[in-house]
């Protein structure tokens, strides 16, 4: 009937970013790759876990984690805006697929020594902090701008469906194979997401170039500094992920409430992601909101509550569906928060505002896990997975309804083509590189 497809159409993924072929391509293969970096996420925090049979160990991914993402994540950002972009992606990649292989060996030793596997971990943060912002620079130079958020929408869901289908898949495979098959998988699906970016076009940096270094990752941060709406889309996930996340808590939980059963520590991982694919394929609306800091203070908050209510569930399926809800809510938020920084900053500055959303992104997960680790530890599982919740709600509607340009940013008002010649310079190159493709 001629309504209800109206109706599908305005709240079903929107996919003509596809119509890119090297968009395409790219998000392809990093949907094939990342079910494997999923499948060795749960491994490594499983294997962990069996040897020390502590949260605190499984915390302390956290900051092995956090500190290449950031040392490396800045620095990449930085870089992504002075050289070929497709070039630094591959090259970041190599990185991480060599820290994945060292994980196998290290597994099919038999060593267990938590001190190698944190050591791999911390290499592969490496590869992964200069990849991530590098792609993410990547996309406003293959669609046009008013595809940017659909873009990202699709990458997103492309994500949430790999962190769903991982972590599944992991729980079957560290089951019946153990550990090694899980790193054993990551390294041979890394081949999809290598292929995509051997297939890119070359992608040398527009406008001004700034040579890489300290001064240029100084001069990405006092860009922040100096606009409000960007730096509160960093603050409102900083607090979502240090307060509310809860993935360091879920071998425990499991532990406690389903006996340690790994199909039940699968579905607790891949919960979160479950409600991310659920919003990515409703998701034809998102684009289309303009108060979207406004939009992200409420959003982060249902988050947090959400992920509150679920410490006190005692069913698996309750459990799954709460963190679910909240992972729809981080869908949403992060299709925002990515958009704001892709749209409102120059090309030339793009690679440095990526790489502090990689860092902030990446890493504020890590902080999450170091706070969930060790509050409980102290205060024990419930207090610190509902206590973090509560207060990310609380935080978060105090932080962005006190900022008025983030609460009342709005998309197409705001927009910087309104600002004068810099948003003209950054939109020149999809277009060149979009006909190359053809």
């Amino acid at each position: 009937m001629p309504g209800r497809a109206s109706v599908l159409r305005r709240i079903a993924v929107d996919t003509r970013p596809l119509r890119v072929p090297a968009y395409r391509r790219l998000l392809t293969g990093q949907g094939v790759s990342f079910i494997g970096f999923q499948l060795t996420s749960v491994a490594v925090s499983a294997e962990i876990y069996e040897i020390t049979r502590s949260s605190l160990w499984v915390g302390l991914l956290g900051p092995v984690n956090l500190i290449p993402l950031v040392v490396f994540g800045l620095w990449g950002g930085a870089v992504a805006d002075a050289v070929d972009r497709r070039r630094l992606l591959i090259t970041g990649s190599l990185v991480a697929w060599l820290a994945t292989l060292a994980l196998l060996l290290h597994a099919w030793s038999g060593l267990e020594n938590v001190y190698l596997m944190l050591a791999a971990v911390a290499v592969h943060a490496t590869g992964f902090a200069v990849t991530s912002p590098t792609r993410g620079a990547i996309i406003p130079r293959l669609v046009p701008r008013e595809r940017v958020a659909a873009a990202n929408t699709m990458n997103f869901l492309v994500s949430a469906i790999g962190s769903v289908l991982g972590p599944l898949l992991a729980g079957v495979v560290l089951a019946r194979w153990g550990f090694g098959a899980a790193y054993l998988a990551d390294v041979v699906l890394f081949g999809a997401g290598f292929y995509a970016a051997v297939r890119l076009p070359r992608l040398p940096p527009l406008g001004d170039v700034v040579r890489p270094g300290l001064r240029s990752v100084v001069d990405g941060l006092r860009y922040i500094a100096g606009h409000r709406v960007v730096m509160m889309s960093f603050v409102v996930d900083i607090i979502a992920m240090a307060f509310a996340m809860p993935r360091a808590l879920f071998p425990e939980l499991a532990a406690e409430r389903f006996g340690g059963s790994a199909v039940a520590f699968g579905w607790l991982s891949a919960s979160i992601a479950i409600g991310s694919v659920t919003a990515g394929l409703l998701s034809g609306w998102v684009g289309r909101v303009r108060r979207q800091g406004l939009g992200l203070t409420f959003v982060i908050a249902l988050w947090g509550l959400t992920v509150a209510a679920a410490a006190f569930a005692q069913d698996l399926w309750l459990l799954v569906t709460l963190l679910a809800l909240g992972g729809a809510a981080d869908l949403v938020s992060a299709v925002w928060r990515q958009t704001i920084l892709q749209t409102y900053a120059p090309d030339e500055m793009r690679g440095r505002m990526q790489g502090v959303f990689m860092v902030v992104v990446a890493g504020g997960p890590r902080l999450g896990d170091l706070r969930a680790g060790v509050t409980a530890s102290t205060f024990g599982l419930v207090p610190a997975w509902a206590g973090g919740g509560l207060l990310c709600a609380v935080a978060v509607l105090a932080a962005g309804l006190a900022v008025p340009a983030f609460r009342r940013y709005d998309a197409v008002a705001d927009h910087p083509s309104r600002r004068g010649p810099a948003a003209t310079r950054s939109q020149l190159g999809h277009r060149d590189d979009s006909e190359a493709e053809k």
